[in-house]
Formats: structure tokens, sequence, C-alpha cells
């Protein structure tokens, strides 16, 4: 998909989105949604640079989402850092793991670097939840429960109103969403298609595979991790529960009702999951079977996702052409 297709695309959606606020912004819980929507397209889209694009099986982005929100949380309320600025600091501390992650990773291809990254994200809850975990302030099995609201230019964007809050959190996932487009469009982008396809042939040609496979870690670790501690300051809480498999699973539901590789469906996948999985919250234990159904069904209807909606013309007429 050519750029500007992706920024018509991504345009159309954000200023959609912009305008609800003028309709339900008195609806506490429509404007959570919404916020929760941005959230996870971030996290969504990064997943899809490193597993769509480079073609890399990486498990572990929730696990980096959440090491980005303790990472915050601990150096605000232990240090009084503030907010903005460890929010900054938990995306450079992430990006920092993710390349530390990324070199065992790099002697390793498919389900090998899904272990290691899973193992990863399946480490984290003892380790917040231990006698590590308290040293450092994560609060053990309990959490951290007193994180502060982001403050900018003297103005706290509290949970009592949150439209300023929606506002900030669209202004952050604009600007990822627009440094995950152009990664995927620059040289880099094509340098992780081009290991993805054929490493050795890639290589062959001076594509160096440690040097871009590590930079697909780090961009997609430090933007992670930014959303994650942005999370943390925005709930105003965040405990291990989030390291649990619900949160995991949904996250791929995100990808595949997107469609993988095929940016910026990672965007709507997360709009259409989170909306979806709220609006079957009344179904109780029957949501997640109802969730399963869904995705069954769309992923035999739509094998590229609701982005097939959009490929499937372009293909249709080149064909012709």
């Amino acid at each position: 998909m050519s750029i500007k297709r992706m920024l018509t695309m991504m345009g159309a959606v954000y200023a959609a989105m912009a305008l609800m606020p003028l309709f339900v912004g008195d609806v506490r819980f429509v404007m959570h949604i919404l916020i929760m929507c941005l959230i996870w397209a971030v996290v969504a889209s990064c997943w899809d640079v490193i597993m769509g694009f480079a073609g890399i099986f990486s498990f572990g982005q929730v696990a980096f989402f959440v090491i980005g929100a303790y990472f915050s949380a601990i150096i605000t309320v232990n240090f009084a850092v503030p907010a903005v600025l460890a929010i900054l600091l938990a995306g450079l501390f992430t990006a920092a793991m993710g390349v530390l992650v990324g070199l065992p990773c790099l002697k390793l291809a498919g389900p090998y670097v899904a272990l290691v990254t899973f193992g990863v994200h399946m480490t984290l809850m003892p380790l917040l939840r231990g006698d590590i975990g308290k040293a450092i302030g994560s609060g053990g099995s309990v959490g951290i429960l007193t994180i502060p609201p982001i403050s900018i230019f003297d103005y706290t964007f509290s949970s009592a109103n949150l439209v300023p809050t929606f506002y900030l959190t669209l202004v952050l996932t604009v600007i990822c969403s627009l440094i995950i487009m152009v990664v995927i469009k620059s040289y880099w982008g094509t340098a992780f298609l081009a290991l993805k396809d054929s490493q050795e042939f890639a290589m062959s040609l001076g594509v160096s595979a440690f040097k871009y496979k590590l930079m697909v870690f780090a961009v997609t670790s430090f933007l992670t991790g930014i959303v994650g501690a942005f999370y943390g300051h925005y709930i105003g809480m965040i405990s291990t529960r989030m390291l649990e498999l619900d949160l995991f699973c949904t996250l791929m539901v995100m990808l595949v009702v997107g469609g993988i590789g095929h940016f910026p469906g990672a965007i709507l996948g997360a709009i259409i999951t989170v909306t979806a999985n709220e609006l079957l919250a009344p179904l109780g234990a029957y949501r997640a079977v109802t969730m399963g159904a869904l995705v069954v069904i769309l992923v035999l209807a739509l094998p590229n996702g609701v982005m097939g909606f959009w490929t499937k013309p372009l293909s249709a007429g080149a064909k012709q052409g």
C-alpha cells in the first residue's frame, strides 16, 4: 500500500475518532473505550511491524508494554520524576530491553524466537511479584496503586474529565503511527521485507541481518514502552494481571482481525477488537467463546483481515491491467 493510501486511511480513522467526543464526551464508558482503542492501536501496530514486516515471530510485545508501564510508575512514585519525563525514559529503557532480548534471537529462527520472547513474557510475572520486584518497587502481587497522572504546563490530565486525556492519547497515537509508517516505507522497511522473504539473498546484497533485526526490536520496543508507560499514568494503577494470557490473546486477535503485514490494518483491528470485547461484556463467560467464533468466521471469510476489503480491489485491478 502506498504512503498516500496509508495517510488517507489513517487520516480518516483518526479524524472520525477526533470528532467522537463532540457526541459522547459526557459518557465516561465510551470515552474510556476510545482511549483504549488508541493505546492498543499502537501496541498492535508495533507487533505487526516485527511479525508482519520483519518476519520475526516475537511473542514479547505485552511484556515490553508491561515493562514500560512498571518502569515509569516506579521512577515516578519512588523518585518523583515528572510523568512526561518518566514516560520518555520508560521508552528508552524498554528499547534497551528489546535489544537485549533481540540479541540471542539473532541466532534463532521461527518458533525458537517465539519461545524465547514468550519465555520473557512468562518470567516477568514471577520476577515482578518476587523479592527482586518488591525491592525495586513493583509492589509485588498487589502492584502499584498510586501512579500520578500526567501533567503538562501545570495542567493535570485527571480522570474527572476524559476528553482532554482522549485528545492527548490521540496526539500520541498519531505520532507513533506516523513513525511506524515512515519506518515501513523507508529503507528500513525494505530491508525488513527483504530479510523476511529471503535472508540469505538479502545479506548477499549487503543488508545486515544483525543491524536491522536489532533495529526492529529497538524501535517497536521503544514505542510499546512509551504507550505502556502512558497507560500506567492514565489508569493510575498497574499489576502483573496484565501479563495473563487474556491480554496476550486479545492482542493477537487484533492482528488477525486487522490483517498481519497489512498496515494500518492493526489500527483497525485494535479499534474493532476493543470495541467488540467491551460490547460483548454482558455475555460474561460466553464472551470469549463468542469472540473466538467471530474471529474464526472472519479468518475464513477474509484471510487478510479487514484490510482484505482494500487489498482485493487492488489485486483485481492489477490482474486486469
